[in-house]
């Protein structure tokens, strides 16, 4: 034939929309040309497929030879359309013939054609394929458009795209493999899910914090209703090593969840730090920039918000980030997603992420403890505090001071195990993802209305506060989601006068 059609993947966000890759040949001078808005990337697959061709055994037609990626209005990036164009090429000058294919499903046979054939790889000189980033996204998308569809991709992707259900998946180690299965001649192995063990709770045991009942009590409060939470306090007390043991006391992720996870983490062809069903946990330096962050870029990618999805974000000495940083994370905090738009490009990426912060009371760190003298002056210290806007303030769930450490507490006794209050913090999620089908943090206002009822004298304490302190309506929000949280993990049903009480003394820093 001198023309082939085949069908492959592109990535715009998470997404992952259907690109058919068409290949031409006809007469005239050689030329090798890629049409269909490719990019620099894309482009110089002319010279990787030419060598892998002749690395694999085959003869790179002579000849007028058209690659048009189509939609043409689409962006197309990154070397993952390599393999469908090589395939095309071999097609398209006769060198190969597809005849039909047996693929099995369930207890019925199904003969796919070509247009039922998905591929994305990129191909090395040697025609080796190999690993793509996105390989997750794109299995998702397919499974989702096409249950009949059969996936090809490289062997290392493959691996960790199988864990999709619903979407036959082949891996392949090099261009020869494919053809050879196309031909007939050879089957590819399926793909199995690659097997992670997830990290063990004593790697980041909440036990080896010892005192500070207060701040773990917080800490186990936000990891119940996944609030956020800003710690303040002196260095050394301890707040890093409070936020690094807070994915270790959150409950498991569903296999939705991890899914949403691992099709992030496979933005990154080879990440080797993703564990399948553990929680990401982001401590990004302070600083990073706002594209780091937030995402951004020409070709927008995602940032720290979106690589901690359904996982912690940890901003340690959080003043000390570029203002716009801070506030970009308003947004986010509040939408659970982050929308990124450029000239040519709008792309919005999922940012469910835990925000935990800390901070130090003044610049020198030492304000108010009882042995060390502070060397701030009043405005150096106001200028500080107030890097943090009341915007940015009102959107944290609990704000608590982490106390001074007493010298005798090297004397003291192991705490609570994190296995011990992962079991109170599951327990009281179940009961959120039961009643009202989500987290305390994403309850809206109907929701809070209807499920978060309180006693007589719990009402009484709220009208009072509210005319103390002059709350804003979302500060008053959030004291009842966290007030919920507080009854969830005591099996309430309604918000008693001590949970409401917690949950004001945890909004506010004394």
């Amino acid at each position: 034939m001198t023309l082939a059609v085949l069908k492959s993947r592109s990535l715009i966000g998470i997404q992952a929309p259907v690109v058919r890759v068409e290949v031409h040949l006809t007469s005239g001078l050689p030329c090798f040309t890629i049409v269909g808005l490719a990019d620099a990337e894309v482009k110089e697959s002319r010279e990787r497929v030419r060598a892998a061709i002749q690395s694999s055994g085959f003869a790179f037609p002579c000849g007028r030879l058209t690659v048009n990626l189509s939609p043409a209005d689409l962006p197309k990036e990154s070397g993952r359309f390599d393999l469908p164009i090589a395939l095309g090429v071999l097609l398209a000058s006769g060198q190969i013939e597809m005849p039909e294919l047996m693929v099995r499903y369930d207890d019925t046979a199904y003969k796919p054609t070509l247009a039922n054939w998905v591929f994305a790889g990129e191909l090395s000189l040697s025609g080796v394929l190999v690993p793509i980033a996105g390989a997750v996204s794109i299995a998702l998308a397919v499974a989702r458009d096409d249950q009949h569809a059969c996936l090809v991709l490289p062997s290392q992707s493959a691996d960790m795209a199988a864990r999709v259900p619903g979407v036959q998946i082949y891996k392949a180690l090099s261009l020869i493999d494919v053809v050879r299965h196309l031909t007939g001649a050879e089957q590819l192995p399926h793909a199995t899910p690659k097997e992670s063990l997830a990290p063990t709770l004593n790697d980041h045991c909440l036990s080896e914090v010892k005192g500070q009942l207060f701040a773990k009590r917080a800490l186990e409060i936000a990891a119940a209703g996944g609030h956020s939470l800003l710690m303040s306090g002196s260095p050394g007390v301890g707040k890093s090593m409070l936020a690094s043991r807070l994915p270790g006391i959150l409950p498991d992720l569903t296999e939705a969840e991890s899914l949403e996870v691992a099709s992030i983490a496979a933005f990154s062809a080879t990440n080797h730090h993703f564990v399948w069903g553990a929680r990401p946990y982001r401590c990004p330096h302070h600083c990073s920039s706002a594209s780091a962050i937030l995402g951004g870029g020409a070709r927008p990618q995602p940032g720290e918000v979106t690589l901690a999805h359904k996982g912690v974000l940890f901003l340690d000495e959080v003043p000390e980030f570029d203002r716009r940083v801070i506030e970009g994370l308003r947004e986010p905090l509040e939408a659970k997603e982050v929308c990124i738009s450029r000239a040519r490009h709008r792309v919005t990426y999922p940012a469910d992420f835990q925000l935990i912060a800390a901070m130090n009371p003044c610049p020198c760190g030492w304000r108010d403890h009882p042995e060390k003298h502070c060397s701030c002056r009043p405005e150096h210290i106001d200028r500080y505090q107030k890097h943090l806007s009341g915007p940015f303030l009102d959107r944290i769930d609990i704000k608590i001071n982490v106390g001074e450490i007493d010298h005798s507490w090297l004397n003291l006794p192991a705490g609570e195990p994190s296995s011990s209050v992962r079991v109170r913090v599951t327990r009281a999620r179940n009961i959120q993802l039961s009643r009202q089908g989500c987290a305390n943090y994403e309850m809206n206002s109907s929701s809070l209305d209807k499920y978060c009822q309180m006693d007589l004298e719990a009402k009484k304490l709220l009208a009072k506060t509210v005319q103390a302190m002059r709350l804003s309506a979302r500060s008053i929000q959030k004291i009842r989601k966290v007030s919920r949280t507080c009854a969830d993990l005591d099996g309430a049903d309604l918000i008693a006068v001590s949970h409401l009480g917690e949950a004001i003394q945890l909004r506010h820093k004394h």
